[in-house]
């Protein structure tokens, strides 16, 4: 009989070496155990892509700076080949980056990290130069004269009268408000509009900070001066009172990027949330470590976003792992309700719900219309993947057409797996009955919806992208569970009539 003693010997190893990772992350960086302990900080990328000519290549773009509720603390970029330099004006920062020669597609990234600091103040810069007022054709100056006028009636000074313009501009019903938005968007024509009226604004470019988001595009919005701050507001609410997750990126008021030696350019925004000490925040300790230079923390944020769900993977392996080997529940397949489980993160859980019974019921019915044509296996399992799209995209089209956009994300499904499903469901009703499909079917999605909860609880997220170790101590404890070979709890009953006769 095989010895078990180096199995535990390597299980207290993977243990103690977990433990030492976290608890050296937690007192080195100061990284909290239990999230919302400490100051939030974002650290903010910038992917910068377009195509080279052969030719010299100068491109600049608009950074961020310290401004009112955030301190930047710490910038670089990355871009192989490239020469950089960081430049500031009256018109704000821009960071610079130039090559002699390059050709073909090539990728910039620049990256900031911002504390989030309610004390953060800076002194704004008041309006320098002197306001041009535009020029309209006849019938678009006399609709913007019209509705000044209306707004100045409705308004004590320069913040209110913003407020109101941009309230009659959203009128639907207005015809002034049709015709100057016919030629332009809403951010220029309020611009113009103040402008028009000698009223200081300028156009702001701003991300909204959602954690984890990816390839997001900045936003317009209006700043209007009034008299000791710039004042930011959304040309589409009228709302001055604007998100606290809401970051100026550019204030240059000029162009987010200028690019010589190059087309085709695109800028695009990834973001990520982390829960660390001010004091490691602002000294920039958790960028300059080595250690955390080799970890997923040294990755693109658009990957370290992909990343933060699939270190939640482990967790739902554990749970399949113990209610199969300890409770004994029967599942189709063995880590089918973990990839469920990821769908319903991205489709929420009731949404997913309805989907995954409504794609394996449609498709056990076409499967066994299937069976009956006798068909190889290879082919009949092409044919059911083929229907489960065919179902997913017609139940999608439909959820539309009746106004449910939650089954848009119907889409996020695992389709292969869906397909073994039906295959495997299909086989076990045909071998021991629509029972046994039932038993599996459910114990399935029972295991998907306990795995959902315990991968949408914010400590396990935490814990799992914050301490790398804590996987070394779940794959511990799954090389433990995969020893157990006692009764299951669901086989107690079986045996309590032995256990009632003595």
């Amino acid at each position: 009989m095989t010895s078990k003693v180096p199995l535990y010997i390597f299980v207290a190893l993977l243990i103690g070496v977990g433990a030492a990772l976290s608890i050296f992350r937690h007192e080195s960086y100061g990284v909290p155990w239990t999230p919302g302990e400490t100051r939030q900080v974002w650290d903010i990328e910038a992917r910068v892509q377009f195509d080279a000519e052969g030719k010299p290549v100068k491109a600049s773009l608009a950074v961020p700076d310290t401004q009112t509720g955030f301190t930047k603390i710490s910038e670089n970029s990355s871009s192989a080949g490239y020469g950089v330099a960081y430049a500031s004006n009256e018109q704000g920062r821009r960071a610079e980056w130039s090559i002699r020669q390059a050709t073909g597609p090539q990728t910039i990234y620049y990256k900031a990290q911002f504390l989030v600091d309610p004390q953060a103040n800076v002194t704004p810069i008041p309006p320098m130069d002197e306001i041009i007022a535009p020029t309209f054709d006849g019938p678009t100056e006399a609709a913007v004269v019209a509705l000044s006028e209306r707004a100045s009636k409705r308004s004590a000074d320069d913040i209110t009268f913003t407020r109101e313009l941009i309230k009659q501009l959203n009128d639907g019903d207005s015809q002034n408000a049709a015709l100057i938005l016919n030629g332009m968007s809403r951010v220029q024509a309020i611009d113009k509009m103040l402008a028009y009226n000698k009223i200081p604004s300028k156009i702001a470019g701003v991300i909204e900070l959602e954690d984890g988001r990816r390839r997001q595009t900045i936003q317009q919005m209006n700043q209007v001066w009034d008299g000791k701050q710039w004042q930011l507001f959304n040309p589409r609410t009228a709302d001055q009172a604007i998100s606290p997750n809401i970051l100026v990126w550019d204030e240059s008021n000029i162009s987010l990027l200028d690019l010589m030696g190059g087309q085709n350019s695109q800028v695009h925004f990834s973001m990520l949330a982390q829960e660390i000490s001010p004091q490691q925040a602002t000294r920039d300790k958790v960028e300059a470590d080595a250690l955390l230079n080799l970890s997923i923390h040294s990755l693109p944020l658009e990957e370290q976003a992909m990343f933060k769900t699939i270190m939640l993977i482990p967790i739902g392996a554990l749970i399949v792992v113990f209610l199969r080997v300890i409770i004994g529940l029967k599942t189709s397949g063995t880590f089918m309700p973990v990839l469920i489980a990821v769908a319903f993160v991205q489709t929420q859980l009731l949404t997913g719900i309805v989907g995954f019974l409504l794609i394996v019921g449609t498709g056990l019915v076409i499967r066994s219309y299937l069976s009956r044509l006798n068909l190889l296996l290879v082919a009949r399992i092409s044919a059911v993947i083929i229907t489960v799209i065919m179902i997913i995209s017609v139940f999608t089209v439909v959820a539309f057409k009746i106004g449910l956009t939650e089954g848009l994300s119907i889409t996020f499904f695992p389709m292969i797996i869906l397909s073994w499903t039906i295959e495997r469901m299909s086989i076990l009703w045909e071998e021991e009955g629509p029972k046994e499909v039932v038993l599996q079917g459910g114990g399935s999605l029972m295991t998907s919806v306990l795995v959902y909860l315990a991968m949408t609880n914010e400590y396990v997220q935490h814990l799992t992208f914050n301490f790398i170790g804590l996987q070394l101590i779940v794959l511990a404890c799954i090389l433990l569970l995969g020893t157990y070979t006692g009764y299951r709890l669901t086989e107690l009953r079986r045996f309590k009539p032995l256990v009632d006769g003595e």
